[in-house]
C-alpha cells in the first residue's frame, strides 16, 4: 500500500518524516484559508465595507460548521490510521464504508439544524440590522450545502490517515483558484451579491471532494470499500462515531465559544467587526504552520500507537513541540511590525480607527502564540492516542472562559477585553493539557523506554 506520495511515519528518522508529512498539510491549510479570505477581499473591494461586515459577522458560524466537518473527518481518520499502523487492511475498508454512512447522516442533521436555527442565531448574536439580510444570505448558502464540506474533509482525512498528505494538496490548489475566479465572476459580472461568495466556496469544495474520491479509487484502491464491507459492526461504528464526534464537537465547542464572543464584537459596530474580521483572518494564516504540525502529530501518534511504538510517540511529541514553538516565536516578532499593513490590506481600508484596533488585536494576542503552539501539539497527540475526554476538557475550559469574558469582563473592559480573552484562556488550557499528557500511561511508558535506551 506504499505510494510515492505516502510518508512512512512508523520507521526511520522522525524530523524529516514529520516535516515531509506536515508541509503538504500546511499548503493545504493555506489554500483552505484562501476560500474565506478570497470572499473577504473580493466582497470588501467590490461590494463595500457593509458587505464585508456582513461576511465578517458570520465568521464564527462559518468556523463552527467547517470546524465540525473537519473534526469529524480527522477523528474518523484517527481510527483508520490506527488500523493502518497495525496493517489491518480488511478493517480499514470496513471503517471507510462506515465513515461514508456516518458522514451522510451527520450532514443531514447539520443541514436540518441550520434550516431552522440559522436566522434566530444571527439575531441572538446581535448582528446589526443593516447587515443581517446579507449575513443570512451568505451563511445560509454554506449551511445548505454542508454535505460538500463533509465529503471533502472525510476524503482528505482518509488520505492523511495512511500518510498521504500530498495528494489532496493539488486538488485543493486547483479548487482554490476556481473559488477566486467564481467569486470575481459572480460578484463583478453577474452582480449576484454577497451570497454568491458562499456559492463559489461550495462549488470549489465540491470539486475538491470529487477529485479526492477519483484519486483514491484509482491510486489507493485499498481505501475503497466493496459492497461486502458495508456491514453492521457495532464496535466499529461506535469507535468511529465517538472519535469523529469527539473531535468534531471539540472544534464545535471552541467555535460555540467564538460565536458567543462574536456576539460581544457585534455590539461594537461595523468598523470594529471589520477590524476583528481582518485581524482574525491574518491570525488564521499566521497559525497555519502550527496547525499543520499539530495535524501531523495526530496521524503520527495514531499510526505509532497501532504499531506499538510509545517511545517513538514521545520523541515525536518533543520534536513537534520544538518546531511549533520556534514558529510561534518568529511570527510574534513579525506581526508586531507588519500588523498595520496587513490589516489595511485585508480590510481594504485606511480608516485609522479600524487599523488601530486590528493592529492592537494582533500584537497582544501573538505574544501568547508559544502557549497556543504547545496547546495544539498536546491536544492533537492525545487525540492520536484515541483519547476523547481529556482533549475535550480543554475545549470546555475555552467555552466557559469565553462565557465569563462576555458576561462580565468585556462589558467592563470594552474591546480590550475581547483581545485578551483568548490568550488568557490558551494559557489555562495549556496547563491542563500539560499535566494530562505527561501523566498518561502510554507516554510514561515511552519515556521509560527512551531512558532505558539512553542508559544502554
Amino acid at each position: 500500500m506504499k505510494k510515492k506520495s505516502t510518508v512512512d511515519l512508523i520507521h526511520g528518522p522522525i524530523l524529516p518524516s514529520l516535516i515531509s508529512f506536515a508541509f503538504p498539510i500546511l499548503l493545504s491549510n493555506i489554500f483552505q484559508q484562501l476560500y474565506n479570505t478570497a470572499d473577504i477581499l473580493i466582497v470588501g473591494r467590490f461590494l463595500g465595507q457593509e458587505s464585508l461586515a456582513a461576511v465578517g459577522a458570520t465568521t464564527a458560524i462559518f468556523d463552527l460548521i467547517i470546524g465540525f466537518a473537519l473534526g469529524v473527518g480527522n477523528g474518523m481518520g484517527v481510527v483508520i490510521a490506527r488500523y493502518y499502523g497495525a496493517r489491518n487492511f480488511t478493517k480499514i475498508k470496513e471503517a471507510v464504508a462506515a465513515t461514508w454512512i456516518l458522514g451522510a447522516l451527520l450532514s443531514a442533521v447539520v443541514m436540518l439544524l441550520g434550516f431552522f436555527g440559522l436566522y434566530p442565531l444571527l439575531q441572538y448574536l446581535d448582528t446589526p440590522a443593516e447587515i443581517l439580510p446579507q449575513s443570512y444570505d451568505y451563511i445560509s448558502m454554506i449551511v445548505s450545502c454542508v454535505g460538500v464540506s463533509f465529503a471533502y474533509n472525510l476524503f482528505a482525512g482518509l488520505l492523511r490517515s495512511v500518510g498521504d498528505s500530498l495528494a489532496a494538496l493539488g486538488f485543493l490548489i486547483f479548487s482554490a483558484v476556481i473559488n477566486v475566479a467564481l467569486d470575481l465572476y459572480f460578484i463583478t459580472q453577474l452582480q449576484l451579491g454577497v451570497q454568491s461568495a458562499g456559492l463559489a466556496t461550495i462549488i470549489s469544495q465540491g470539486l475538491s471532494a470529487i477529485l479526492c474520491f477519483y484519486y483514491i479509487r484509482r491510486s489507493i484502491p485499498e481505501l475503497v470499500p466493496s459492497l461486502k464491507d458495508f456491514k453492521w459492526d457495532k464496535a466499529l461504528y461506535v469507535d468511529l462515531l465517538e472519535q469523529g464526534l469527539a473531535m468534531g464537537l471539540m472544534g464545535s465547542i471552541v467555535s460555540i465559544g467564538s460565536v458567543i464572543l462574536q456576539s460581544s464584537v457585534n455590539t461594537f459596530g461595523a468598523v470594529i467587526i471589520s477590524a476583528q474580521t481582518a485581524a482574525r483572518r491574518i491570525m488564521a494564516f499566521a497559525l497555519l504552520p502550527m496547525t499543520a504540525i499539530s495535524s501531523a502529530i495526530t496521524t503520527f501518534t495514531s499510526q505509532n500507537f497501532g504499531a506499538k511504538r510509545p517511545d517513538r510517540i514521545v520523541q515525536g511529541l518533543k520534536i513537534s513541540s520544538l518546531l511549533s514553538m520556534s514558529w510561534a516565536a518568529f511570527v510574534c516578532v513579525f506581526l508586531f511590525f507588519a500588523s498595520p499593513s496587513l490589516v489595511s490590506f485585508i480590510a481594504s481600508s485606511t480608516d485609522p480607527y479600524l487599523l488601530e484596533n486590528g493592529t492592537l488585536y494582533l500584537r497582544l494576542s501573538s505574544t501568547f502564540y508559544p502557549f497556543l503552539s504547545l496547546l495544539l501539539i498536546y491536544r492533537n497527540c492525545m487525540q492520536g492516542l484515541g483519547q476523547k475526554l481529556l482533549p475535550m476538557v480543554s475545549s470546555f475550559i475555552e467555552l466557559f472562559g469565553k462565557i465569563i469574558f462576555v458576561a462580565w469582563i468585556i462589558p467592563w473592559a470594552g474591546y480590550i477585553g475581547v483581545i485578551i480573552c483568548e490568550p488568557l484562556i490558551w494559557l489555562a488550557m495549556t496547563i491542563q493539557l500539560y499535566f494530562s499528557i505527561f501523566r498518561y500511561p502510554l507516554i510514561v511508558e515511552g519515556k521509560k523506554i527512551l531512558a532505558t535506551k539512553v542508559q544502554a
